[in-house]
């Protein structure tokens, strides 16, 4: 196996435009609806936007956010960055206006390229934003008029002879993935292109790991002379997030072709449209709150989907129930449970198929991975000793402007410097670990630890439960108080201590909610993240109010 932080260095720039000579001119790059854009078009219509930004003054290590939905023009801006040599910046679309503010503020953005829906948030804000020096309005179909003084991003891809900029750029160029995390404002995570690229390898999951990018080019080279095309990959979720975008990267840096969604929320049927239509090979989600409507769009009619090799989620627990009832009508996919994060990508893989089960939330340790103790003692396996996650080698830089937090997650243990974000875990005795849960979010109750992810995998089993947060509420007698937070399928009722039976039977009695309450929706983001903060202030307002939870 090839040790792949040895390996040469990588810039995202370079890899595209050595793509440029291998990949198929006519072969689809970018799919969204009926909009199509090939590999040779993307390659011009970037290098058409990264020389307009240069000649417009941006300057190496400037930042560029993208503020859109799942679009073409999210890659084409990301890409086109790249290219500039500018850092990539995502801006959350669900985002309030001084949300909004703050990103472009703290990330020191000088460039904006936003869905034209968004526009009156836009010219909201501008006006407070003097380091902007750039707005690029994307037509999205929205019919919203965009503000004056934005220049029109599609006049700017589709101007110029599409040539390669012929500049040199670094693998110690950055790129910014902002998380909002549990706590506190949203912090933007800087990874090193070179650093980035080497920690999406998996060994596991590849059968040639590429020595430097000449060997990756020359891969993806004979794939395309094999196969005829390269993966075909669907983000399911936003590509504003980690998983999405991370993983369409991958797919287009293999000469492959990303299939975004049109609609605005998550709608399983065309999704599976979208993979019998284009013959989608890998599918992107984040756990249960993806993957349940999927189970019930496959129930109501059948199709031709036999293209479909891989599922892969990340960033939420992904059910062992929900991933038997998609291979039930998905017999020949392999899915992919990754666990990772912002801050570190590979702590742990679970890989599921028809063949066999596998544990919610078992993970095989991934390389340079570690679980310590407080005392940053490594937890010794099969001793139930609960520890955090902790990955060492190809890893971030830290946290933009942020001193104290990166001091607090990138610490040297031994000489060795780890990205530890908080997730705690076991180690079982065969070397696989338990994830457990974030500790920000970990509810003390009577001087017990109860990790919410783990009370929530039970309510889930519940056939009237579709999705579940578990809350700590502030409480006299406990400190916290457990508490459930569910979301019902339509035409259920609330049976609370049937909910609480459930977890009794499974967990210790203290990770027992000591009420459940249900709400109309899911507490998630598009990404399928938790919303803690919201579901908590959901119950403390239903339990306050005295009503009966079942109606709230």
């Amino acid at each position: 196996m090839i040790d792949v932080s040895r390996t040469g260095p990588w810039n995202y720039g370079d890899l595209f435009d050595g793509l440029a000579g291998i990949a198929l001119p006519a072969q689809p790059a970018l799919i969204h609806g009926d909009q199509v854009i090939s590999w040779g078009q993307l390659v011009s219509r970037t290098n058409n936007l990264a020389r307009a930004l240069i000649a417009d003054g941006a300057l190496p290590g400037e930042k560029i956010a993208l503020y859109l939905r799942n679009h073409p023009a999210y890659l084409e801006g990301a890409i086109a960055g790249f290219k500039a040599r500018q850092v990539h910046v995502n801006v959350n679309y669900r985002y309030a206006a001084e949300e909004v503010r703050y990103i472009l503020e703290n990330s020191d953005a000088t460039t904006v390229v936003f869905a034209r829906e968004f526009s009156p948030l836009v010219a909201e804000v501008a006006g407070r934003l003097p380091g902007v020096r750039r707005w690029l309005a994307v037509d999205d179909g929205s019919g919203v008029q965009a503000p004056h003084f934005v220049q029109p991003f599609d006049a700017l891809a589709q101007t110029g002879d599409g040539a390669a900029l012929g500049n040199t750029r670094s693998p110690d160029d950055l790129f910014f993935i902002y998380t909002g995390g549990t706590t506190g404002m949203p912090k933007g995570v800087m990874w090193r292109q070179d650093a980035l690229r080497r920690a999406l390898f998996n060994p596991a999951l590849v059968a040639r790991v590429p020595q430097d990018q000449a060997d990756h080019l020359a891969i993806v080279r004979e794939t395309l002379a094999t196969a005829g095309r390269g993966p075909v990959n669907l983000p399911a979720c936003p590509l504003m997030h980690g998983t999405g975008l991370l993983t369409a990267l991958s797919a287009l840096v293999a000469g492959g072709t990303v299939v975004t969604l049109g609609s605005t929320h998550f709608d399983a049927d065309e999704l599976w449209d979208a993979v019998e239509r284009h013959r989608v090979d890998q599918v992107v989600i984040v756990g249960d709150a993806f993957g349940k409507p999927m189970v019930r769009a496959l129930e109501t009619r059948r199709r031709d989907l036999a293209s479909l090799l891989t599922i892969v989620s990340s960033g939420t627990m992904w059910s062992t129930e929900v991933k038997l009832a998609l291979l039930r009508d998905l017999p020949q996919a392999t899915l992919l449970d990754s666990f990772g994060a912002s801050e570190a990508v590979g702590f742990g893989l679970s890989v599921m198929t028809a063949s066999g089960t596998v544990q919610t939330a078992k993970f095989q340790l991934g390389d340079d991975v570690k679980v310590f103790t407080p005392q940053d003692r490594e937890v010794a396996r099969g001793t139930g000793e609960v520890g955090v996650i902790a990955r060492c080698g190809a890893i971030p830089e830290g946290y933009y402007k942020d001193a104290a937090k990166t001091e607090a997650t990138f610490r040297t243990i031994g000489g060795v410097r780890w990205s530890i974000p908080g997730d705690f875990c076991t180690v079982e005795a065969d070397g696989t670990l338990t994830l457990l849960g974030r500790g920000s979010i970990c509810i003390n109750t009577a001087g017990e630890k109860v990790f919410p992810e783990e009370v929530e995998e039970v309510l889930k089993q519940h056939p009237d439960v579709e999705d579940a947060l578990v809350v700590g509420l502030p409480d006299e007698k406990w400190g916290q108080a457990v508490t459930g937070v569910v979301t019902l399928r339509p035409g259920a009722a609330l049976d609370e201590e049937a909910l609480r039976a459930l977890v009794r039977r499974q967990l210790a009695g203290y990770k027992t909610p000591k009420r459940v309450v249900a709400c109309d929706r899911a507490f998630r983001a598009p990404n399928g993240k938790a919303d803690y903060k919201g579901a908590r202030e959901h119950a403390a307002r239903a339990l306050a109010d005295g009503a009966s939870p079942a109606n709230r």
